[in-house]
């Protein structure tokens, strides 16, 4: 059965490229779906006639502009290398008026100005729009196949494209090759414009003050199109970004930041963190089963660990080391946060709202005050922003033991070389498998582990982290193997990203790593 609307743009330039901009000036990618609706707009107006646009295009782009496509690109480079070049810029009336003054000497290469082009270089050619239906029958399809063919540019002039349309099975999309990129409204990484229930006749109305701008008055500037929206597009393997409430932790007399030792505390803190959260949890409501689930990660009466296969929705309680950017060295805990499920954002704030003004206890004794962190913090976005490179400022806790055979045992009593090296080779399998096990379980896709580097040792990758086997994990993880870990993604990754075992305390908690 049908269920989709595919609309397929194919680049015609041997080296595919694409040169669209978003409305901050810099590169788009993937194509915004408004490109491809302004597009199709100019598509259907060359094509048919105005009567014949406003009989038949109109009621198929009506319908379109308030559907919100899947996007299927290719893989690009993504070290792009742009160029500056000098093109005319509407000035010939200037060079003919030098002309007329009887200056022959000047040539249009006077009134030249400079341009940066910043393509984006594709490895293959094809792009493609999904537009979901639910009626089983697409009613417009042959008016938005003739208008899809009809499509020669997507971007800028020199982005030459065939344009296609059909009916595609849910199995044929499965089937496509490429990045799938889905639309996002929780968890927002790419901005795109989108057209919306108007956007037909805002361009409309935007081509009519075009062609009416110079009039008896005098001209009269076009306004720019606003009738569309801007929306989150997320890859389909791209975990969503997790929701989080940061804190500042002050001395209880609030006279200054209070500092902890990230190797000795940070499995207190987190603990400190938890009590707090399930106490005020407790006197502003919540039921015990919920605070049993969602704070303690217990099943709702509380007899035992919730089976964590998975990550379940529930609170993680995460110290921050300081980074000093200054220094490029990581520091004592000044810092926490409070991070939940990308779908749990009614959690996150209300952590935001509850907790600012907490005290953290520790042997009944107040060790901190919690105040609220803005989001701006230069600290807090080492772990939140977006980056490709990222490693370890606590080591991850392993999911499993990572040498069941005792390899390191027989390799002492073992010298032949090929044996050593067939050992080896499996113990770095079975780390290899366990790391990708840790981030699969906190909720990182099968295809995109498959495209990660990783790499992983005792020593830390940061400056000033301590070997991993000198971190006191909690008391339950306290003979589980723990590495510190360098993971590099194919594209970047918004953080907080914190995997393993111990990543509900504070554990395997990553910091964005600057490789320049």
């Amino acid at each position: 059965m049908t269920s989709v609307l595919c609309l397929t743009l194919r680049f015609l330039d041997p080296v595919p490229q694409f040169h669209g901009r978003g409305p901050d000036d810099n590169p788009e990618w993937p194509p915004s779906p408004l490109r491809l609706f302004q597009a199709l707009v100019s598509a259907s107006a060359r094509r048919w006639s105005e009567q014949q646009f406003a009989e038949i295009a109109t009621p198929a782009l009506q319908w379109l502009e308030r559907i919100q496509p899947s996007i299927v690109t290719p893989a690009f480079q993504h070290e792009r290398f742009g160029y500056r070049t000098y093109v005319p810029n509407n000035s010939g009336d200037l060079m003919t008026a030098a002309w007329a003054r009887g200056d022959t000497e000047s040539s249009m290469a006077k009134y030249r100005v400079e341009k940066d082009v910043r393509p984006t270089n594709l490895l293959e050619e094809t792009i493609r729009f999904l537009f979901p239906f639910e009626e089983g029958i697409c009613q417009y399809f042959d008016v938005i196949q003739a208008a899809a063919r009809s499509v020669t540019h997507l971007g800028w002039g020199i982005d030459m494209v065939a344009g296609n349309a059909e009916l595609l099975s849910s199995t044929e999309v499965a089937q496509l090759n490429g990045e799938v990129w889905h639309p996002s409204e929780g968890s927002r990484t790419t901005s795109l414009r989108v057209p919306i229930d108007g956007t037909l006749a805002a361009l409309n109305a935007k081509h009519r003050a075009f062609l009416e701008r110079i009039g008896p008055d005098g001209f009269k500037p076009v306004p720019p199109l606003s009738k569309f929206r801007i929306m989150g597009y997320r890859r389909a393997m791209e975990p969503a970004r997790r929701q989080f409430a940061a804190f500042t932790i002050l001395k209880p007399d609030a006279s200054g930041m209070k500092s902890f030792d990230p190797i000795r505390r940070t499995r207190d803190i987190a603990g400190m963190l938890r009590h707090a959260v399930a106490e005020v949890a407790h006197n502003q409501g919540w039921s015990d089963e919920r605070i049993n689930v969602f704070v303690h990660g217990k099943v709702p009466d509380g007899s035992q660990p919730s089976n964590g296969s998975i990550s379940p929705d529930r609170f993680q309680y995460l110290p921050l080391p300081t980074i000093n950017y200054a220094l490029k060295r990581v520091e004592a805990i000044r810092r926490v946060l409070i991070a939940a499920p990308a779908h749990c954002s009614k959690e996150a704030k209300w952590a935001l709202q509850a907790m600012a003004g907490t005290e953290l206890v520790h042997h009944n004794n107040v060790a901190g005050l919690m105040t609220i962190l803005p989001t701006s913090d230069a600290v807090l976005r080492q772990y939140t922003d977006e980056a490709r490179t990222w490693s370890t400022v606590t080591p991850v806790i392993l999911p499993g033991y990572d040498d069941p055979d005792h390899l390191r045992r027989k390799l002492k009593d073992v010298r032949d070389a090929e044996t050593q090296k067939r050992y080896l080779a499996r113990l770095d399998s079975r780390l290899d498998s366990l790391l990708r096990k840790a981030f699969r379980q906190a909720g990182y896709a099968e295809d995109l582990m498959t495209q990660t580097e990783l790499e992983c040792r005792n020593v830390g990758f940061h400056s000033g982290v301590d070997l991993a086997s000198r971190y006191l994990p909690p008391e339950n993880l306290n003979q589980s193997p723990r590495y510190h870990v360098k993971i590099r993604f194919p594209f970047p990754i918004r953080g907080p990203i914190v995997v393993g075992s111990g990543r509900f305390r504070g554990f395997g908690l990553f910091a964005r790593l600057d490789e320049s």
